[in-house]
C-alpha cells in the first residue's frame, strides 16, 4: 500500500506529467479564445477568465454537483495573502463578465483540432462520414428565457411547460465527435439551423441527413460549398422526379424541379437539380424508407449496395445525443443555468466536455485496437471525473496526467459487438394515467 502511495505521489508531483486536460485542452487554446473575444482578464482576480472557462467545462462534466462544489473540487480558485478564497456570489459575477463568446470560440478551436487529429483516417470510400440532426433542451421558465428561446406549441393555445432550445449539430459518425453546432430559439426550424452549417463539413466528406431535411436549397448549396462535399437523405413519398439514366435495377440518375418558394429564398438556385436515387428492393417495415437521394452520382466509385448500407450509420448521431442527455446531463429535465447568457455558456461547456470525453475514448480505442464506438462512454466519463477529483493539485485549473494503471486496463472500457436487432424497430408510447395541470393555464 505504501509503495503504491509513493508511486502515486511521484506521478502527481512530476510537472512534466501534467496533464490529460492540459494536453488535450491546453491553456494556450483558452487564452487564444479569450483573446479573440477580448475577454482576457486584465487585472488579477480571484476567479480570472481562464478559470471561469475551466469551470464551465467542469459543469458540463458534473451535472450532479453544485457549481460552488465544482469550483472547490477542481481547485479553480485563487486566494489572497490572508487566505480568503472566492465567495459564492463571485461565481455568477465572473460568468456574467465572461459571456458565452469565449466558450463558442474555444469550442471551434478544439473541435477543429481534435477532429483533424483523431478522425481523418476512418473513412468510407475516402470520405469522412458526418450527420446532421436536431435535438431539444429545456431551460428554466422566466420572461427572459421565454422571450429568447420560446415554447413549442403542439396543440394551440397550449405549449410546452418550459422554454425549449433547439439545437442542430454536425457530428462525425465514426467517432461521434461534434464538428459544429448551431442553437437558439425553438421558433426557428431545424432546416434553418442546418443551412448555417453548410460551410462546416470537411472537403471529401459525406453528410447524411434525415428525410425532413430534403430541400433543394440546402442540398444544392451543400454541394456547392466544397468540391467534394457530398450529401445523402431519404426520399419522401411525395417527391416528384424524372429518370434521366438507369444504372441498375434500383439505381437511377433523376432530375427534380426547384420550387418557386426555394428560388425566391435563394435566386441563385437553378430551375432543376439532379441527384442519384437508389431504392430498396423491398420494405420489410411499414415506415421503412423507400430509397436514398445523394450527390454520389458515380455508380462505379460508389456502388448502390454500399450506399444503402452506409445510410444506417446516421443513427450514431442519435446515440451521441443520448450520451449527452442520459449520462452528462444525468437525465435532468432542465439545464441548471437561470439566465440566457448562463444557458448559452452551459451548452458550450457541455459540448466541449462531451468532445473531450470522445477524444479520450479515441485514445483508449487506439490502445485497444477497436472502433471508438466500442468504447463505453459511461466508463470513459467516470474515468475522467475520478481523475479530475483526485488529481486537482498543482497550479489552479491544471490536472495531472491520467493514472497509468487505469489506462492499461483497457478491457474495462470495451463494449461487446452489437448484435443484430431480433425484431423490427417500433415506437412505444407511454402515457400517464394522471391528468397534467399546466402552470401556464
Amino acid at each position: 500500500m505504501l509503495a503504491n502511495w509513493l508511486v502515486d505521489t511521484e506521478i502527481f508531483a512530476a510537472p512534466e506529467d501534467l496533464s490529460v486536460f492540459q494536453k488535450e485542452l491546453p491553456l494556450e487554446w483558452i487564452e487564444q479564445a479569450l483573446a479573440q473575444t477580448d475577454k482576457a482578464s486584465i487585472r488579477r482576480r480571484k476567479l480570472p477568465a481562464e478559470l471561469v472557462v475551466w469551470l464551465l467545462v467542469g459543469i458540463g462534466m458534473y451535472r450532479n454537483r453544485s457549481i460552488s462544489e465544482v469550483v472547490a473540487k477542481l481547485d479553480l480558485k485563487l486566494v489572497d495573502k490572508l487566505g480568503e478564497t472566492v465567495a459564492p456570489s463571485a461565481i455568477p459575477q465572473a460568468r456574467q463578465r465572461l459571456t458565452d463568446t469565449p466558450l463558442q470560440a474555444l469550442f471551434d478551436i478544439t473541435s477543429n483540432q481534435w477532429l483533424a487529429r483523431e478522425d481523418k483516417a476512418d473513412t468510407w470510400h475516402g470520405l469522412q462520414l458526418f450527420s446532421i440532426d436536431g435535438t431539444q433542451l429545456r431551460c428554466a421558465d422566466s420572461p427572459e428565457t421565454a422571450k429568447e428561446f420560446g415554447y413549442i406549441t403542439n396543440n394551440p393555445p397550449k405549449h410546452t411547460e418550459y422554454p425549449v432550445i433547439r439545437l442542430c449539430a454536425l457530428m462525425s459518425l465514426r467517432s461521434r465527435m461534434i464538428k459544429d453546432v448551431k442553437f437558439g430559439s425553438s421558433g426557428i426550424g431545424e432546416i434553418n439551423y442546418a443551412k448555417q452549417l453548410v460551410n462546416s463539413a470537411s472537403d471529401n466528406s459525406l453528410t447524411i441527413f434525415d428525410r425532413c431535411y430534403l430541400s433543394a436549397e440546402l442540398m444544392v448549396n451543400w454541394q456547392r460549398a466544397k468540391p467534394q462535399q457530398h450529401w445523402m437523405t431519404p426520399i419522401k413519398r411525395n417527391t416528384k422526379y424524372r429518370i434521366l439514366e438507369q444504372y441498375g435495377n434500383n439505381d437511377f440518375l433523376v432530375e427534380m424541379n426547384v420550387s418557386d418558394h426555394a428560388r425566391k429564398q435563394d435566386p441563385s438556385l437553378p430551375l432543376t437539380w439532379q441527384a442519384r436515387l437508389v431504392t430498396y428492393k423491398e420494405n420489410k417495415q411499414k415506415n421503412h424508407i423507400s430509397g436514398l437521394l445523394s450527390s454520389l452520382v458515380d455508380p462505379k466509385e460508389y456502388p448502390a449496395s454500399d450506399i444503402l448500407d452506409v445510410y444506417f450509420e446516421r443513427w450514431e448521431i442519435e446515440n451521441g445525443y443520448g450520451e449527452i442527455k442520459q449520462y452528462q446531463l444525468d437525465e435532468s429535465i432542465l439545464l441548471r443555468s437561470q439566465t440566457v447568457q448562463g444557458i448559452k455558456q452551459e451548452i458550450w461547456g457541455l459540448l466541449i466536455a462531451y468532445n473531450l470525453i470522445r477524444v479520450e475514448i479515441s485514445q483508449i480505442a487506439k490502445e485497444a485496437e477497436v472502433s471508438p464506438l466500442r468504447i463505453s462512454f459511461v466508463m470513459a466519463m467516470r474515468y475522467i471525473q475520478d481523475e479530475l477529483l483526485w488529481c486537482a493539485i498543482a497550479s489552479p485549473g491544471t490536472i495531472p496526467k491520467k493514472l497509468r494503471a487505469m489506462r492499461e486496463n483497457v478491457k474495462q472500457f470495451i463494449l461487446p459487438e452489437k448484435r443484430k436487432r431480433p425484431k423490427s424497430r417500433t415506437v412505444r408510447f407511454s402515457k400517464t394515467q394522471y391528468s397534467i395541470r399546466s402552470k401556464h393555464a
